[in-house]
């Protein structure tokens, strides 16, 4: 993999022919490219579609045509040109790239685990991170717009090492100049540590420990690992495998060079223990509490005497879950970070001649995205039924899906909906400490295996559209399916009324004062959110209208809680928190469409009254909201320099679910999205749309479609009936 080969100082020209990727796409909603070199051509006598080529950056083909005289008409112009990204199976593939931490450990976990890339992969991964370092100090942070970090610089510095680029080069020669006088590798935050760690230019004494032997204590207790967040608990399992193995790579000649280029001192006179709880003040989010020091202190006491009876037990346990999660997503599992890890770890036990190191191999695929800047890692196998399910609503309620132009991929769109619904239960279920999933949508696909709720109250929102609204369209999801959804969300509400994401909040709050990772927060439980409150009640009320005899009471109670929660989750601002959008933007617009459902408007409600009031206090004189990803980190309203398409469709939503009585701020956002529309009907890329555990930053670029095309027709009716 570290073969040196010649690269240009820069990635502002392809690194590969880009007419030879090809996106395979219709797997189930799998995502693949793949270079098709002379001898694959015969295989792939298609030319380019219009999919892989905008995702490319080339140019599509499709047809020019004169501006919209109206908003419905710039929806219909915008759709005729989306619609040519649409997959042969009915979905809507795109990138989910964004945050900086994922292609290092897709690199460092294949090469400790012998797993090559292609050439033309290679070249592509390093093309992206060579765009992606700033242009001022040559560094990476921990998403593609934020700041340089140790963590961003130090492992993405590694990562172009692995992958053959040379230490004198320009990008990692000013990149190694930002890591030493943000203060070396030693300041990497406790993932950045156990990732170097693992491939053995890190020791492992300066790590904090992740003893496997806290899978064994009583599950009754509240801060058994079962009970913590399921992204967190799915990264600390392999973690704690390769933890108690002290797994680490051969040393050869690059980790030899690698040891004394990322660090200011001497590899050999470095106090490791003196750096667990060295983490650079660029990179400190979550700071340890004291209750946190002390847990590592004890745990570190454990770890000196550690009982190798007890470790056998609890490494058996740990990997029987590895293999398990495997096992239940197809290789997939929830996210790229355990992926990767989970890999390591089936390496380590099981070598690369068995099925599990070939798996994969083969899924790993599912995250490495194509696009115009080079090769990216994503934050998970995809966003198809994300996508998907808002598109199929803007369909139907633009009125876009009743025009014959349109109606094939409104059927493609309820045919892949049908098969993405998860039928069954978990293959390893509540061994594995799984939620159920029977009926449920994921935020991917059905074979990654994740029940999500807004993502399952989506998809029942989009199939009752589909099925119910529209004339043409067959009922592929029978009723007994369509219950099944019901009674998984039904099943999510929390105590005091709200939703969180993957499963219902299993540990208490104080867990929180132990986050181990540094640059997260949040992240030790699950959380109740405005946004998954929403998408899950609103489907609920969708599906009472169609199906009113169904648990019509548990319907009601659970909506009646879910409304209660909203409205004590409201900021004194008038707005709420978004935590998975950004920000107030985001979830403003969910959170009015809970209340639109119990009839409370801007005329009846000082709760939407107050919330109206914010978001038109924010217009800006062009008639756009922008709004900096910095709102969700800083957890107040923070500008961003320009207005942004995808969240004055957010705001522009919000006021119409609210009844809002005036014309002006929705016609003025209107007119600003409609100016921003080019020839083709489509719309350019801006900021980032997304975020996740308050820190970091993932594209959403869909939703410049989806919720454009949304807004712009609902408006275009909503104003035609306001007096």
């Amino acid at each position: 993999m570290a073969d040196h080969f010649v690269l240009p100082p820069d990635g502002s020209k392809p690194f590969t022919d880009y007419s030879k990727w090809r996106l395979d796409a219709n797997d189930g909603g799998r995502h693949v490219w793949k270079y098709v070199d002379s001898e694959q051509q015969a295989t792939y006598d298609e030319p380019q579609s219009a999919l892989e080529k905008y995702w490319l950056g080339l140019p599509t083909g499709c047809a020019e045509s004169s501006v919209a005289e109206d908003a419905l008409s710039a929806a219909r112009k915008a759709f005729h040109f989306y619609k040519n990204l649409q997959a042969q199976d009915g979905h809507w593939p795109g990138e989910y790239g964004g945050p900086m931490f994922l292609i290092p450990g897709l690199v460092i976990g294949s090469y400790v685990s012998e797993m090559d890339f292609r050439e033309e992969e290679r070249r592509e991964l390093i093309r992206y991170l060579f765009n992606r370092a700033h242009k001022e100090d040559g560094g990476w942070g921990l998403h593609v717009e934020g700041p340089s970090t140790v963590f961003g610089t130090a492992l993405n510095y590694v990562a172009l090492r692995l992958l053959g680029v040379p230490a004198e080069h320009p990008v990692t020669s000013k990149a190694r100049k930002t890591l030493h006088r943000l203060g070396g590798a030693t300041g990497a935050p406790a993932w950045g540590k156990f990732w170097l760690s693992i491939l053995n230019v890190y020791d492992w004494d300066g790590n904090n420990p992740v003893p496997p032997e806290l899978w064994l204590l009583p599950e009754w207790l509240p801060i058994h690992p079962h009970r913590w967040w399921i992204h967190t608990r799915n990264v600390y399992i392999p973690m704690s495998y390769l933890y108690a193995h002290r797994f680490q790579a051969p040393e050869n000649a690059l980790i030899l060079a690698l040891r004394k280029e990322l660090y200011i001192d001497d590899y050999d006179q470095i106090d490791w223990p003196a750096q667990r709880n060295n983490v650079a003040a660029v990179d400190l989010y979550a700071p340890h509490t004291t209750l946190l020091n002390v847990l590592f202190g004890v745990l570190s006491t454990y770890e000196a005497c550690s009982m190798p009876p007890l470790r056998r037990v609890s490494l058996k346990k740990v990997y029987r879950l590895i293999v398990q999660e495997d096992e239940n997503t197809a290789y997939q599992t929830l996210g790229p970070v355990s992926k990767m890890m989970n890999l390591v770890c089936r390496y380590h036990a099981e070598g690369t001649e068995s099925f599990a190191w070939k798996e994969h191999y083969k899924k790993r695929w599912d995250f490495m995205w194509m696009g115009a800047d080079g090769m990216m890692m994503c934050g998970t196998n995809g966003s198809q039924l994300w996508d998907i399910a808002f598109m199929s609503q803007a369909l139907v309620e633009s009125g876009l899906a009743e025009e014959k132009a349109f109606q094939d991929n409104a059927i493609r769109c309820l045919h892949w909906l049908d098969q993405c619904q998860i039928q069954d239960n978990p293959k390893h279920f509540k061994v594995a400490y799984r939620h159920p999933t029977k009926g449920a949508w994921p935020f991917s696909t059905k074979e990654q295996g994740y029940t999500v709720s807004d993502c399952t109250g989506e998809g029942l929102k989009a199939v009752l559209y589909l099925q119910e609204h529209l004339s043409y369209t067959p009922k592929l999801v029978s009723q007994r399916r369509l219950y099944d959804a019901v009674d998984i969300i039904l099943g999510m509400q929390n105590i005091d009324g709200g939703f969180a994401s993957y499963e219902l909040i299993r540990g208490p709050k104080f867990l929180e004062l132990i986050n181990p990772a540094e640059v997260f927060g949040n992240i030790m439980i699950e959380y109740n959110y405005p946004e998954c409150t929403t998408s899950a009640v609103t489907a609920l009320s969708i599906f009472k209208k169609h199906y009113p005899n169904y648990r019509r009471h548990d319907i009601e109670r659970v909506t009646r809680k879910a409304v209660e929660y909203i409205k004590a989750a409201q900021n004194p601002n008038g707005a709420w928190y978004g935590s998975w959008g950004i920000c107030f933007t985001y979830a403003s617009q969910f959170a009015l469409e809970s209340l639109s459902l119990v009839g409370e408007t801007y005329a009846t409600s000082d709760h939407v009254r107050r919330a109206c009031d914010f978001l038109v206090s924010k217009q800006r004189s062009d008639g756009g909201w922008g709004e900096s990803w910095r709102s969700c980190e800083e957890e107040v309203w923070v500008e961003h320099e320009q207005t942004q398409v995808v969240q004055t469709a957010w705001a522009t939503m919000a006021l119409m679910y609210a009844q809002y009585p005036h014309r002006g701020p929705i016609e003025r956002a209107m007119k600003m999205v409609m100016d921003r529309q080019l020839p083709d009907g489509s719309w350019a890329q801006e900021a980032i749309e997304g975020m996740f555990n308050k820190t970091c930053a993932i594209a959403y670029p869909n939703f410049k479609f989806s919720f454009t095309i949304w807004m712009l027709g609902k408006g275009h009716s909503y104003l035609q009936h306001l007096t």
